[in-house]
């Protein structure tokens, strides 16, 4: 039987793209901290699924997205895409990747576009962050910005047990200076934008963005990506 909480030992291996970790301090240090949290839960068909893995993956081989890397003090980020769903549930990583190069950002993209899913259930946001901020804490890496970026279409769903809730999430990411920011599909909640902008969003320079529906987010990541990079942050943290 397949073990989703293998994934991310399997992918590199069946892709040959591994994500090797900092070999020295140098190597360890980049602009940014990026960890891409994905909504899988049972709101998300598998078109609205691959639309999303599309869309980062457009984003990142976008000409724009790649000189706003190279711009920065370093000229490299890292990123790790984790895919979340139900509070029970072992999240999926692709691990990280260096983006330093338009050679990285096209293996990122590949790997993103190629991730199978194993992730329904529950909108479980809350153990989605803390997923990434354990991704964050065991990177390796050293940055002075270390952002989550979670997108999805839906509010956090009540848990059957004890898990990390969204509140505590927050402030977790809140106290070790982690900004989440959050990217709200609103096409079956036009409100939802509030929820991610009071509920979601914390930290230093965090803000929230709607997209209008899955179509449209390939051109909505591009943009939110462009903030983060640039830490052109539009709202006040909290």
């Amino acid at each position: 039987m397949f073990r989703p909480a293998l994934l991310p030992y399997l992918l590199p291996a069946v892709l040959g793209l591994a994500a090797v970790p900092p070999a020295d301090a140098a190597d360890a240090s980049v602009d940014l901290l990026l960890v891409l949290a994905v909504d899988a839960s049972g709101s998300v068909d598998d078109g609205e699924f691959a639309l999303q893995l599309g869309g980062i993956a457009q984003a990142f081989r976008d000409a724009t997205v790649k000189a706003a890397i190279a711009a920065g003090p370093q000229g490299r980020i890292a990123v790790d895409l984790e895919i979340w769903a139900d509070h029970q549930v072992p999240k999926d990583s692709s691990g990280w990747f260096v983006i330093a190069a338009p050679l990285d950002a096209e293996a990122f993209a590949a790997r993103v576009e190629t991730t199978p899913r194993t992730q329904n259930g529950a909108t479980g946001i809350g153990e989605g962050i803390a997923a990434g901020l354990r991704l964050i804490a065991e990177s390796g890496f050293e940055a002075p910005r270390r952002v989550i970026d979670v997108s999805g279409d839906g509010r956090e769903t009540p848990a059957r047990e004890y898990v990390v809730l969204l509140p505590q999430a927050r402030a977790m990411a809140y106290e070790r200076g982690v900004t989440v920011n959050g990217l709200a599909i609103v096409n079956e909640e036009p409100d939802l934008l509030a929820y991610y902008d009071t509920a979601v969003r914390t930290g230093p320079g965090s803000f929230a963005m709607a997209t209008p529906d899955y179509r449209s987010f390939a051109e909505a990541m591009r943009r939110k990506l462009l903030r983060e990079i640039e830490d052109r942050p539009k709202l006040s943290s909290r």
